[in-house]
């Protein structure tokens, strides 16, 4: 294992996925350049044998694999080759029907980061150093603050505290931090000797705030760079005093040191130091270990809340990009999987169940070319007009054509391929029509599967008028499976081969000795297939129930 070195950036944030047994399933872009190995050299193997191969890495991945299969996010680090260098990792659980581990690591050399140009004096050296070890071991905004106070208390002060922006910390974008009131988050706690204090002490964490004009806080968060000071102020003071003991508390400290956590040019919020009679006061050298101390906690906190943010939008884009829970017709079963390649959390795959007068149900699924955030503004806009004609009872020719002149006329004129089944579990049939798609597959009740031999029509965008519907018939217990090339081809497996290994995986999973359920079976056949996934993946299976 050889991570780039370099200081903490969210730039360098690499992401795959394994599946539950530790094989690494999905390769991003960032990870190639992170680890320098192709995702060829990589996908189907166990991690252990190509990225984690030092001692104790094979244990190590072992607990992290059994935590997240308990439903529990795992955090942890993994020494590099480089001295120093230090590889950060998360798993958690990855959403949806198929288990899986999505990991993310971060790079990250042990340097001392000081504020100040000048290189750190010798007793202010060790301490920097314990900072760059030890902060930022998570991407969780909480837990790093607890870190970068854990260091600073009681080896730097008797008590820290860190306040945030509240702004910053609920996305308010593009608001100024400044003016009279500073409203602000505690958001991390430390005072020497008191091991036992919690949410019911006089500084509660979680609290927002709003200093008003005057206090060290406020003027920290107004530009001020560092500030030196005896005594709280009134505001604090009072507010410490509501709680029984916070007039004791308070007046066990004789010297504070407030230090502003700056990140990327931007203020994040500010920390505060707090040292105890029969302790030196706060002197111009503390203030620049201070300072060095507040940088480092405030890039490691700064790479946690955007990280926090971005994950946030990703998930609730894919929440609101991918359809909820169908209502399937009585007679009809479904079971669907989609997952977007690498590290994107939304693609250019999208399917659609939509339920039709007469019992009848209307399967969809569509590949948008091209994966990430670009396919997905152009999926969205297609599977909205798909699932309107659907309501509409069009038939299906005539609801290609409608999403063919609609993707012309999108900007860059994308193509998309597409697929549109109606079924009707009364008559045991289905009617299809293709616009550049692959053809479904069809798994009979004894487990045989054939590949449909279907009119492929043109893609979506290209102008294509002639998109033939044919009616097939759907034998009790026959399962369709309707899916993505992302599925089947990438550039270690060509098509036919692909295709070979679904129409095997399909019936097998859907053996009539193995009677497993369409999730399962789902499940099952997309776990043994997207080990070579290189794009966005989705299948969609539909099975007429028996009688």
């Amino acid at each position: 294992m050889q991570p780039a070195p370099g200081g903490p950036d969210l730039a360098a944030l690499a992401t795959f996925t394994l599946d539950p047994a530790g094989r690494l399933a999905s390769w991003s872009r960032p990870a190639e350049r992170l680890f320098s190995r192709p995702a060829a050299d990589v996908l189907d193997r166990p991690v252990c044998d190509v990225l984690f191969t030092g001692p104790g890495h094979r244990d190590l991945v072992g607990r992290a694999l059994a935590e997240v299969a308990a439903g529990q996010v795992w955090t942890g680090r993994i020494a590099g080759d480089e001295p120093g260098a230090v590889l950060l990792l998360r798993c958690e659980p990855l959403p949806g029907p198929a288990p899986g581990v999505l990991v993310i690591a971060q790079p990250r050399v042990a340097s001392p980061r000081v504020a100040s140009p000048r290189a750190p004096s010798p007793s202010a050296a060790p301490l920097l150093a314990q900072a760059a070890a030890q902060i930022g071991s998570t991407l969780d905004v909480t837990r790093t603050a607890d870190e970068a106070v854990a260091v600073a208390v009681p080896a730097f002060a008797d008590g820290a505290v860190i306040y945030l922006a509240e702004r910053l910390l609920a996305d308010e974008f593009g608001a100024s931090l400044t003016g009279p009131t500073a409203v602000a988050r505690r958001v991390a706690v430390r005072l020497a000797g008191r091991p036992d204090y919690g949410p019911g002490g006089p500084l509660p964490v979680g609290e927002v705030l709003a200093f008003g004009p005057g206090t060290p806080q406020a003027q920290i968060m107004a530009g001020a760079a560092v500030l030196l000071f005896d005594h709280l102020d009134g505001e604090t003071a009072e507010r410490v005093g509501r709680h029984p003991v916070g007039l004791e508390i308070a007046a066990s400290f004789t010297s504070y040191l407030a230090v502003p956590l700056l990140a990327r040019g931007a203020l994040l919020g500010c920390v505060t130091f707090g040292r105890a009679a029969g302790r030196p006061p706060f002197g111009p050298a503390d203030a620049e270990l201070a300072s060095g101390l507040a940088d480092r906690a405030a890039s490691c906190l700064d790479n946690a809340r955007r990280y926090g943010q971005e994950r946030r939008t990703a998930l609730a884009l894919q929440r609101g990009l991918m359809p909820g829970r169908p209502q399937v017709p009585p007679g009809l079963e479904v079971a669907h999987w989609y997952r977007p390649v690498g590290a994107n959390m939304v693609g250019g795959d999208w399917y659609d169940i939509v339920p039709v007068s007469g019992g009848r149900a209307v399967l969809i699924v569509g590949d948008v070319m091209g994966h990430g955030p670009e396919a997905a503004a152009v999926m969205v806009q297609l599977r909205t007009a798909a699932h309107t004609l659907a309501d509409l009872e069009l038939p299906p020719a005539a609801v290609l054509r409608r999403l063919d002149r609609l993707a012309a006329g999108l900007p860059g004129a994308p193509f998309a391929t597409c697929v549109y089944a109606v079924l009707d579990p009364a008559e045991n049939c289905c009617l299809i029509a293709e616009a550049g798609h692959l053809p479904p597959l069809l798994t009979r009740g004894n487990g045989r599967t054939d590949v449909l031999d279907l009119p492929p029509g043109l893609p979506l965008g290209l102008g294509g008028e002639a998109f033939q519907p044919t009616q097939l018939s759907l034998p009790p217990s026959a399962t369709l499976a309707l899916y993505t090339d992302g599925l089947v081809e990438s550039r270690s497996r060509p098509l036919d081969d692909g295709m070979a290994a679904l129409a095997d995986a399909l019936s097998r999973a859907l053996a009539p000795d193995r009677a497993a359920p369409l999730d399962t079976a789902c499940a099952a056949v997309t776990s043994q297939l997207m080990q070579h996934g290189e794009d966005d993946l989705t299948l969609v299976l539909a099975r007429v129930s028996a009688a």
